[in-house]
Parts: structure tokens; sequence; C-alpha cells
């Protein structure tokens, strides 16, 4: 799922392309992707893009008379800059967003179908589709401890809970927590105040840097690939690859559609975490340290 640098990446190819700019027409392949019909989606064509913005992991365009298009892309949804009136992909495509210069168009892989798009009008249209979560880049040390131990979660959940923390999921929460040295499954009102600072510090760090470093290519071309692996991150999607810090294998927690990629070395102090599947499957063979995984 895209999370928040790679919205802003979208955010800032998108400035360059749309803002300013009418909406000609939208023209959906897929009518269940517009999830709302009051205000009709009519309303909004022939409108000048005013704004744009993020909204947790949702791309938010606003438009004259006080309209507003919220899109989530969700887990496959993505976006595609192309020629004016270019054609909606048969089997891919959800909608087009036609412009004077090109046309935006979504596509969504696999067979479910995820992504949505809203209109609303207002900003209190707009509130409604806001999780609540802290944005992080704009939090002090005691915003961020309070709203992570506000409930007891595992890090890892915390991270990615948009009631908690806004625009962060599954991919950029491994890349943090491994910078903070900490695992994933530590609860986080077990954290000590230095354990705290490491990871807000982590979280404003790695967010930070990935968001320079994708609007940086986004200046240049259009995000068409946008993934959530990419071979600079740290333990995200290197599962078996060495860790560039202290070259332990990269583990991996699979559970239900997500996963929790972690260094043992780093961040469980060499313990390998229990996989619900593959440690009951292997039992007394269930490799429980960095040593006996070598052996």
């Amino acid at each position: 799922m895209p999370e928040l640098p790679d919205i802003q990446a979208y955010l800032t190819a998108l400035e360059r392309r749309v803002l300013h700019q009418t909406l000609a027409a939208i023209r959906l392949g897929n009518p269940f992707l517009l999830r709302s019909v009051s205000p009709p989606i009519a309303r909004v064509e022939g409108a000048k893009v005013r704004e744009l913005s993020r909204l947790g992991k949702r791309l938010v365009f606003g438009f004259d008379n006080d309209l507003f298009l919220v899109l989530h892309l969700m887990i496959a949804g993505r976006l595609r800059w192309r020629p004016p009136g270019a054609k909606i992909p048969g089997r891919t495509g959800l909608a087009a967003f036609d412009f004077t210069d090109g046309t935006l168009v979504l596509t969504e892989a696999g067979s479910k179908r995820r992504a949505s798009l809203y209109l609303v009008e207002g900003e209190a249209g707009l509130e409604a589709h806001d999780r609540g979560g802290l944005e992080v880049m704009d939090s002090d040390l005691d915003r961020f401890r309070q709203r992570l131990q506000s409930e007891r979660h595992t890090l890892k959940r915390s991270l990615t809970d948009p009631r908690l923390f806004s625009g962060i999921g599954n991919a950029y929460s491994d890349e943090i927590l491994h910078r903070a040295r900490l695992s994933p499954f530590k609860l986080s009102t077990d954290l000590s105040d230095a354990q705290c600072e490491s990871l807000h510090t982590a979280t404003l760090e790695t967010l930070g840097e990935w968001i320079d470093r994708l609007a940086a290519r986004a200046k240049d071309s259009f995000p068409d690939k946008v993934t959530a692996c990419h071979p600079e991150m740290a333990v995200h999607g290197r599962y078996g690859e060495p860790c560039p810090v202290c070259n332990a294998p990269v583990q991996r927690i699979v559970y239900a559609e997500n996963e929790a990629n972690y260094c043992a070395g780093c961040q469980t102090e060499g313990k390998i975490l229990a996989d619900r599947m593959l440690s009951r499957l292997l039992k007394d063979d269930w490799p429980g340290r960095l040593e006996d995984l070598e052996k």
C-alpha cells in the first residue's frame, strides 16, 4: 500500500501536471470505485484543481465550489500519467481523469477491487475521512510519546494504526523499527524514555529521507511504478539477505496479509521471533537464536 513517502511523491508529480488545471471529465471503468452518491460526481467536471493534499494514505484533490475528491489507493491501486484521452486499461483500469495536458489513469492489480473514490463537499465532508492519526513529521517527542503509549500494542501495530499515526504502513514501519533497533513486537507501553526518543528520531529520519528521495525522483518523471520494496531499504522485502548494519540474515514473520521484516542481530538481541505457522510446524527444530540458525 502506498504510504506517506509514496503519497508525497504522487503529490509532487501531480502538482506540476494538474494543479490549477481544469478537470474536463471523469471516466469510470469500474462503477464500484465511486463510493459516494451526493454530491453527484458530475459536479466536479469542469472545475479547477485549487489544491492537492494528503489525508493519511489518501490523496485529496481540492476543487472550486468547496468540492474534494478523496482517493484511497489501498494495496494495489496505482496512478499513471498518460497522453490526453488515454484509454482505460481493460483488466486493471478503474478510472481516467481527463485534464487539458494529459489523463490521470487509475489502475488496480489483482482481482479484489479495494481502491475507493469519494466526492465530498466542504471541510466537514473531508474530515469524515480523517482517521485521526498523528502527523508524525509535525510532532514533537511529547506528542509522539503520548500517542504511542495511549494504547498498549506491539510497536509494529501501533505505528501502522491509522488512528494513532498518519501515513505509516507495513514497509516504513519495518525500516523505522530497524533504525531504532527495536523489536517489532515490543509493547508500546514498555518503552523506556530513551527508547521512545530513539523511536521518534528514527521515525522522523526514516520518513524524511524517503520523502526527499522519492520526491526528487518524481520531479524528473511520474512515479508509475510505486512499490513497497526498494533496494536501498535495510530490512523490508529483504528476507534472508544480510542486514546492512550487522550482516545477520533478515528475518520475517508473516501474518494475515502483512509481514514484519526485522534483523535479529540489531533488534532482538539475537533472538529469532516465533512465526506462528512455521514454529508450530518445526517445533523443536525451530531456531530460537541466530547461532541456532547458523548451525
